[in-house]
């Protein structure tokens, strides 16, 4: 088991303290596991973050129900751990929900994800557990962290199919320093044996893919009841500027969507671009749709930042394939991405994210 992959501390286990960020899911009860055998003296933490039923609406945040909160539980007496609940609803909410009605008020398709990595997993957690005397934070994700001679380095999960690094780009060395993922070197299918072998209960227990703060996975909806003011009717235009019909919000519409748009024509349209200056819709053909180029906004790098152009491979969403392209970087924390064919699915507000192989470079945030 590589569990000193990420640990650079040169005490030995039983002197090195580890806070493990559980969920009451598999991942993190196994991560939390495997740093218990091999020794490391460990840490539960449990983050309550807000939901719409802080508010009287809805139901819990499926990262911390009262039945995930008493697994977690359940599984650290099990492990002979001490167990903490931190209650972060209102930077949560500040940090990232905000960030997410923010961004589709104004046009874009935000990624909450990241921004609960950057704000409050790896900023306020770390911090925590930076202050009871860690000397690490473990999570769940499947990621690895090595360290090198050049600094540390975030590679890919040895999992293709459940791999992390996406959405851990907004890491830099100061939180790699700090951090481990026990369960980055494995499969889910290893893990949930693993979970078996240790006996613990959540071992078959599902996952959720859906945002944690949505009461019910319906993020149209949310913006209906929480940021009603975003979602002002427009016009809806074709590529040469006529007018088609009317949209209800563009919130409401993602890039390459096809049904819902409420316009007839003798051939498919899809969403090619929310023009929120105007509150434009502009659909077209599916020939229409794609570009080999976008820019980057608030760019991280892991390392040192190129000067020069760089060779790489670049994924411009979660559950994408990287393509191949050049990064060019600008002033301003920005990049200019040229891939060497057209894209569909390049989105303001989601991350392009790039990388040398296994390698995670870093990230930014499409502005268009």
């Amino acid at each position: 088991m590589q569990l000193q992959v990420g640990l650079n501390s040169t005490r030995p286990p039983a002197e090195t303290t580890v806070v493990v960020a559980m969920s009451g899911g598999v991942d993190s009860s196994v991560a939390a596991a495997r740093l218990v055998e091999a020794g490391y003296r460990v840490v539960g933490v449990m983050m309550r973050l807000w939901s719409e039923v802080s508010t009287g609406q809805g139901s819990e945040n499926r990262c911390c129900t009262l039945e995930a909160t008493e697994d977690a539980r359940r599984i650290a007496a099990q492990l002979g751990i001490p167990f903490y609940l931190l209650n972060v609803e209102q930077v949560f909410r500040q940090q990232v929900v905000d960030y997410f009605i923010a961004g589709y008020s104004e046009g874009v398709t935000p990624n909450p994800c990241l921004a609960c990595n950057r704000a409050i997993r790896f900023d306020h957690l770390l911090n925590y557990a930076l202050a009871l005397g860690a000397d690490y934070l473990a999570t769940g994700h499947y990621a690895r962290v090595a360290a090198t001679p050049d600094g540390f380095v975030l590679l890919r999960g040895a999992d293709a199919h459940k791999d992390q690094s996406y959405i851990l780009s907004v890491l830099g060395q100061k939180e790699l320093a700090h951090l481990t993922f026990p369960v980055g070197d494995l499969t889910k299918p290893e893990v949930r044996a693993l979970a078996q072998r240790y006996g613990l209960t959540v071992a078959a227990k599902p996952e959720s893919q859906d945002l944690c703060f949505l009461a019910d996975g319906d993020y149209r909806r949310f913006l209906r009841d929480w940021a009603p003011g975003a979602l002002r009717p427009g016009p809806i235009v074709d590529d040469s500027g006529r007018v088609l019909g009317e949209h209800q919000g563009l919130p409401l519409y993602t890039i390459g969507q096809r049904k819902g748009l409420g316009v007839s024509s003798p051939t498919p349209l899809f969403v090619l671009d929310l023009q929120a200056d105007t509150n434009t819709l502009v659909v077209g053909p599916a020939e229409r749709l794609g570009r080999d180029r976008l820019t980057a906004q608030e760019v991280n790098w892991i390392g040192p930042a190129p000067s020069e152009p760089l060779a790489c491979t670049v994924k411009i969403r979660y559950r994408a394939a990287d393509r191949p392209a050049a990064v060019r970087p600008l002033a301003d924390r920005r990049v200019e991405v040229r891939f060497l064919e057209p894209l569909r699915d390049i989105s303001p507000g989601q991350a392009a994210v790039f990388y040398d192989g296994e390698r995670c470079l870093g990230g930014g945030i499409i502005e268009r």
